[in-house]
């Protein structure tokens, strides 16, 4: 059996920049090789090959790794970033060029199957009709709405505890990215600075019942890093992540409170809470 031919220097180097970048992030944002392996649909000996190096980085690979770490693939593979921006120009490129014919070529193909019963010049009348300008407005309701109205929010493939503390694992999701206005968002009521501050996660656990159900999707800010006044935030304390509300209860201690009474407050140390986000929305869905 031959031996596996090494990768070039410039191809081991993505794999290394990509390895290096998940293990600067997999910690706060919950994330192991097994569940890099479920986001690519792939095993998680595959996920391995990719990150020592092994196997070369792939269009796939790279897109979903560059989404579950909020980073452009740019920081990793500049390689990829040009093939994936040149996929897109082509693609873009191709239906501008099938959009501006399809009329004229669409009434040639219905007159040649269906129009020998018409005289010369009604064929005449139809085809200069479909290839004159039209001064109807067409629109493609599948494209997402205008540059900063409609944005994408990454969902992060974590779970934060409302309850004993979790540790991020397999699970199923109610969805995955979504697609908002910023502008409603504000219009709701949430703060913030830059849309693509914000992602979502999912509580999990009972214990910041009723104001966040078990499961219950969460818009958060990852701008914000540290204590900025009383509210719920996404943190780890303890080697887990957790979602509850902070209070300053003195210098050195943070209380964290749940909102179902059922659970205990207690008080934890400042310097030995990480705070990863703040919690802006509760994205409930209520059964009528």
């Amino acid at each position: 059996m031959s031996k596996k031919k090494e990768l070039s220097p410039e191809l081991k180097a993505e794999c290394d920049a990509a390895k290096a970048l998940f293990v600067s992030k997999k910690n706060a944002l919950g994330l192991t090789q097994a569940s890099l392996a479920e986001a690519a649909d792939i095993s998680a000996a595959a996920v391995a090959m990719y990150l020592n190096g092994t196997n070369p980085l792939n269009v796939k690979f790279a897109a979903m790794l560059s989404r579950l770490l909020d980073v452009p693939i740019e920081r990793f593979s500049k390689r990829l970033a040009t093939e994936i921006s040149g996929l897109t120009s082509a693609g873009e490129q191709m239906s501008a060029s099938s959009e501006s014919t399809s009329a004229a070529d669409m009434v040639r193909q219905m007159l040649a199957r269906q129009g020998k019963g018409l005289s010369a010049e009604a064929r005449n009348r139809l085809l200069a009709a479909a290839e004159e300008p039209s001064n109807v407005i067409t629109a493609d309701f599948s494209r997402p709405g205008q540059v900063g109205d409609e944005v994408w929010i990454a969902h992060y493939d974590i779970r934060a505890a409302m309850g004993g503390g979790q540790i991020a694992a397999d699970y199923p999701e109610m969805f995955q990215d979504v697609r908002v206005s910023p502008k409603h968002l504000r219009e709701l009521g949430v703060d913030f600075e830059e849309h693509f501050h914000l992602k979502m996660v999912t509580g999990w656990g009972q214990s910041m019942e009723p104001t966040i159900k078990h499961r219950d999707p969460l818009i958060v800010d990852v701008h914000i890093r540290e204590f900025v006044g009383d509210g719920i935030y996404l943190f780890s304390w303890d080697d887990h992540i957790y979602i509850k509300r902070l209070q300053v209860a003195d210098e050195d201690h943070f209380e964290m409170i749940s909102d179902n009474t059922r659970h205990k407050d207690r008080l934890i140390r400042r310097d030995m809470t990480f705070i990863q986000a703040r919690v802006l929305l509760v994205w409930n869905a209520h059964l009528v």
